[in-house]
């Protein structure tokens, strides 16, 4: 038996809604259909940024430190920071995330040394704030990031998700258009939904038997 020898497998917006009307016992008809469709699947990218860590929009960032300065901005498609160290002559200090609350009550903002606390401002762009303050302009910043999931824009534009999110992506989608369109589906596709996005959720951990979590104290200089 023959057999395909592909692996390329993949939906574009367009097909996406299909899928999803499809499943609400409806058919794409008009432009607006597929507008409003667009709009819904975005939302749920905003949805899924609120749910927790995937791991294929975690990224490493870095960012130079300058003597004396505190606050640095982000680029806007920073969802929240995951592990935190500053760099210096090639060895990683850990860097503790910080409340506001926190770090206003910080008596001496411009206190100056290797920086080991951080408060991240979740503006429209994000900002940093450090301390204590860095002392020098050669230590560097680096952190693993959750960027935001690009938009679902146009009807010929591939998803910014792995393979294994396809169905949970059509599911969802089917699901939010329910809502607008097929109501009496509601409660089944967002079961469907539920079960799509917990499964596909349980692929996207981290599958280490043990979690180490070193000392850094031996790497602490005063």
């Amino acid at each position: 038996m023959a057999t395909s020898n592909s692996r390329d497998f993949d939906l574009d917006v367009a097909e996406l809604v299909e899928e999803a009307y499809e499943r609400c016992g409806l058919q794409v008809k008009t432009g607006y259909d597929a507008k409003t469709a667009r709009r819904s699947l975005n939302l749920m990218f905003a949805d899924w940024a609120n749910r927790g860590i995937n791991l294929w929009t975690v990224q490493l960032g870095t960012q130079a430190l300058t003597a004396g300065t505190t606050e640095y901005t982000l680029t806007s498609d920073v969802v929240d920071l995951l592990e935190i160290v500053v760099r210096r002559d090639n060895t990683d200090f850990q860097v503790q995330r910080i409340s506001r609350s926190d770090y206003q009550n910080l008596p001496n903002k411009t206190t100056s040394g290797r920086p080991s606390s951080l408060y991240l401002d979740k503006q429209i762009t994000p900002k940093i704030n450090l301390w204590p303050a860095p002392e020098n302009s050669t230590d560097v910043l680096r952190y693993y990031f959750i960027q935001r999931i690009q938009d679902a824009d146009a009807a010929v534009n591939n998803m910014d998700a792995p393979f294994r999110f396809l169905p949970c992506m059509a599911a969802g989608l089917a699901y939010y258009l329910s809502v607008k369109k097929a109501p009496d589906r509601v409660q089944l596709l967002k079961t469907i939904y539920e079960e799509e996005f917990q499964r596909a959720s349980d692929m996207d951990q981290d599958r280490v038997p043990t979690r180490l979590t070193p000392s850094l104290d031996y790497l602490r200089v005063n």
